[in-house]
């Protein structure tokens, strides 16, 4: 965890900490001996990974609305915050059809109302907004997206992203630049990990069925997506974070995915699921059309690995591997906090 020691006694507020990669990412900070407060609505699903690790124990946790300024403004000047990552979202694609005011109320103006407490508050030395790889105009095209490349995402959820994006672009240009606070965004690709509950993704859904002895459905299967573990971004999250913070040269907009080779086919991950799984797990394809979703999309992460000299610890295969293995454990009645505690050492270890 020597690459993590930089957090030790740091005061860290993140956004939209009760889900399931906030709750991963406050794992790791707070193994890390950082002061860390989160700000969130509830859980959004029961069972939820927030509730079953803990972590509530371990840190300071306000629930609250990122669309509510007034509120968020009083966690920070009560927090008082060296560090903020921004996290909360409303994050999934076909919700967003359903409910598109919502959606954009969440991610545009609540990043408005984050940024506008970075701006009000001397304290914030580094600010990291998450966003998404849905934030660029998808040509569906084999190339990987640049971080100049246009952004401009097709369904609410991934336009509202790319609206998160240029809303923080333009605080840096008008208020944060002039201040000297360092900002970037990092846009990272789909995540699997052990404690995500969520609906309309894929190894949730896959766990569900497996669970209760049944076949898998798959409504997509020949849709390609950059897949990595979940602790794969939220390390890299905290590392621009960290080097922002002692040097404001490295603040910018940064893709964080996996390599190629862990870009695949939502059937190629649904077969490794079920060899990790085993029981003789099996799936089906049942593709029944539905609202648009991007078909072709990966990253091309060649500045991060430049500037940061990054490369991706666990490929798909042992990222489907720890999934399973934090799925099972939790079936059977295992301490879930201990077991991520174990895959953090692991993850970082590999790294060091």
């Amino acid at each position: 965890m020597r690459a993590l020691s930089f957090y030790k006694g740091k005061k860290v507020l993140v956004t939209g900490h009760t889900g399931f990669k906030g709750t991963w990412l406050c794992k790791i900070l707070v193994n890390a001996g950082a002061d860390v407060t989160g700000y969130s609505l509830k859980a959004p699903t029961n069972p939820n990974l927030f509730e079953l690790s803990g972590i509530e124990n371990e840190m300071s946790s306000i629930i609250g609305d990122i669309r509510d300024l007034e509120h968020l403004k009083q966690v920070f000047a009560e927090v008082q915050p060296e560090i903020v990552l921004h996290l909360a979202a409303q994050p999934i694609v076909r919700d967003s059809y359903k409910d598109p005011v919502y959606t954009y109320e969440t991610n545009v103006m609540g990043t408005v109302n984050i940024c506008e407490c970075v701006r009000l508050n001397s304290c914030v030395k580094s600010f990291l907004n998450v966003t998404t790889d849905k934030v660029y105009h998808n040509n569906e095209w084999e190339w990987g997206y640049r971080e100049n490349d246009p952004l401009d995402g097709y369904d609410p959820y991934s336009n509202s992203k790319s609206c998160s994006e240029l809303v923080t672009h333009s605080y840096i240009n008008s208020f944060f630049k002039e201040n000297g606070i360092a900002v970037s965004t990092a846009r990272a690709g789909n995540v699997i990990g052990g404690g995500d509950f969520a609906n309309d993704r894929i190894i949730p859904d896959c766990i569900r069925a497996a669970m209760k002895g049944e076949s898998i459905i798959v409504r997509n299967p020949h849709s390609t997506r950059p897949y990595q573990h979940v602790m794969e971004p939220l390390v890299v999250y905290l590392r621009i974070a960290k080097e922002q913070y002692e040097d404001i040269k490295y603040a910018g907009f940064y893709n964080v995915g996996p390599d190629d080779c862990d870009c695949v086919t939502t059937g190629e991950l649904v077969d490794l699921f079920c060899n990790a799984w085993g029981e003789d797990q099996t799936w089906e394809n049942r593709f029944m059309g539905g609202p648009h979703e991007a078909n072709f999309l990966k990253l091309d992460c060649s500045k991060i690995k430049q500037v940061f000299g990054w490369s991706p610890r666990w490929h798909v295969e042992e990222a489907v591997r720890y999934t399973v293995e934090w799925a099972k454990a939790w079936v059977n009645g295992t301490d879930v906090s201990e077991v991520m505690d174990q895959q953090i050492r692991e993850f970082m270890n590999k790294g060091e």
